[in-house]
């Protein structure tokens, strides 16, 4: 499967994802096991290797207790 295009939203969701999973102390691994995902998912998504799905970006946001339109947010370098 050919990795999408990095878009803005996508460079966006990848920072944000990484930030708030360091920010709570989590690794890949952990954080995949709480949103019932493959580790190696979280890795492609980090890097934007990967495009995501609602369902998955709310699973995400439950398991790092932040609401889902924080891990889409484009931040202030991205504006």
């Amino acid at each position: 499967m050919p990795a999408p295009p990095r878009t803005p939203l996508l460079k966006a969701f990848a920072r944000n994802l990484r930030a708030a999973r360091k920010r709570v102390a989590l690794s890949q691994e952990a954080l995949a096991e709480k949103a019932g995902l493959h580790p190696t998912y979280i890795g492609l998504l980090e890097r934007e290797q990967r495009s995501i799905s609602l369902l998955t970006i709310e699973r995400l946001a439950k398991a790092l207790r932040m609401e889902p339109w924080e891990l889409l947010h484009p931040g202030r370098e991205s504006r």
